[in-house]
């Protein structure tokens, strides 16, 4: 094996990243090394990269430089003198938080949540590389009849699946608002139809999205950047003037905040699962909190490996009929990541004018599949013939 390999680093506090050559990780004895057979983005892939407020403050200058990527799939190649469970030629995605046994919330189970837990890709090195090395412990052993461009999206098809379904999986039946277009939101219009919810809300800003939002089984795709739809009119109008059981909110955006609010009905359940690129974000706490008892919850409330186990029943089930598009499929080294990174002489893959998938987010693991019924065009309310 040799002792380099290609990767992609954030090495700078600006916008972009670099395809560079690093060493070889060299495990520690309870980790394993793992050789990439897939990757995807995640919109903190996105913030990383653009380097906004979260960035800035979540990891800092002083880590870089540190290679990016937490979503992903590979092959065990080589495991730590006290690794025990997982074995060489496994096939793993792996569960990012990665936890500090000594953290008073690992002592009490919320191993996912600790003051000193790391996250692969922003705490420390990650997976956008041709290997890379984590703990035995955060390592989920994927069934062999998922492909890898499926269990690299184990992490988000997981988030999606928590937030959607909360602590009491008691979503048959109810409708539901999604805030945001980007991939776990995607992967949530999808869940929440394979769950049986009543009426599927989407409210996101890209028409492409918004229509693999209606192929994964969205019946109100809406546009948050036009004013062409009362977007909180329209969901009461459609709720019998409640509003939704349950609002998530997957964009961390302020609008999204201050309208899902809005969109909820007393009581109903609102769950955060996007990042907001710069924080504190403002509520009418009286009008929106106090008067109105919703149930909360977050995405970091999720407990480690309960969103792997999740996804991975759905995939095996093949309820989820998903497939990422292969305009947008890469080579595991991920050399189209980066502008200008491509080897001399190489032309990439043609895309259709301002759709390249490692430029714009609206592009990230938008080739999502799943045949449905028919539903509502975009911003309207109408079926579709």
């Amino acid at each position: 094996m040799a002792d380099k390999m290609k990767a992609v680093v954030k090495t700078r506090p600006e916008l972009g990243g670099e395809l560079l050559e690093r060493p070889l990780p060299k495990i520690a004895p309870d980790q394993v090394l793992v050789k990439v057979r897939a990757t995807s983005i995640c919109g903190t892939d996105v913030h990383i990269y653009k380097w906004d407020a979260w960035a800035a403050n979540r990891i800092g200058e002083k880590r870089l430089p540190q290679i990016m990527g937490h979503e992903v799939a590979g092959e065990v190649v080589e495991v730590g003198g006290h690794v025990k469970r997982v074995k060489v030629g496994d096939y793993i995605s792996a569960e990012t938080h990665i936890y500090d046994p000594g953290d008073l919330t690992a002592l009490l189970g919320q191993l996912h949540i600790g003051d000193h837990m790391k996250i692969l890709g922003v705490d420390c090195d990650g997976a956008f590389a041709e290997y890379f090395a984590v703990p035995e412990s955060v390592c989920w052993i994927n069934d062999a009849s998922i492909p890898p461009e499926l269990a690299t999206i184990q992490e988000p098809l997981g988030n999606a699946v928590y937030t959607v379904l909360g602590e009491d999986f008691d979503v048959a039946g109810k409708t539901v608002v999604i805030l945001g277009d980007g991939p776990a939101a995607l992967l949530a219009a999808g869940v929440a139809r394979v769950c049986g919810m009543a009426k599927i809300f989407i409210v996101g800003k890209y028409e492409f999205n918004l229509k693999i939002a209606q192929t994964m089984g969205a019946d109100f795709p809406l546009y948050a950047n036009k004013d062409d739809v009362d977007r909180v009119a329209f969901v009461k109008d459609h709720t019998y003037g409640a509003g939704a059981d349950i609002v998530l909110d997957m964009a961390g955006s302020p609008q999204a905040l201050t309208e899902g609010f809005k969109m909820l009905r007393r009581g109903g359940r609102f769950s955060a699962s996007g990042i907001a690129a710069d924080s504190p974000t403002l509520i009418d706490y009286n009008r929106r909190l106090l008067r109105r008892g919703p149930q909360g919850r977050s995405r970091d409330g999720v407990r480690r490996g309960e969103r792997e186990h999740a996804a991975d029943r759905v995939q095996q089930r093949h309820r989820l009929q998903g497939r990422p598009d292969p305009r947008h499929q890469r080579p595991a080294h991920v050399r189209h990541l980066v502008p200008g990174a491509q080897p001399a002489g190489h032309r990439p893959p043609r895309h259709p004018p301002g759709d390249h998938p490692h430029v714009q987010p609206r592009g990230l693991r938008e080739g999502l599949r799943r045949h449905a019924g028919p539903s509502a065009p975009v911003g309207q309310g109408g079926p579709v013939p």
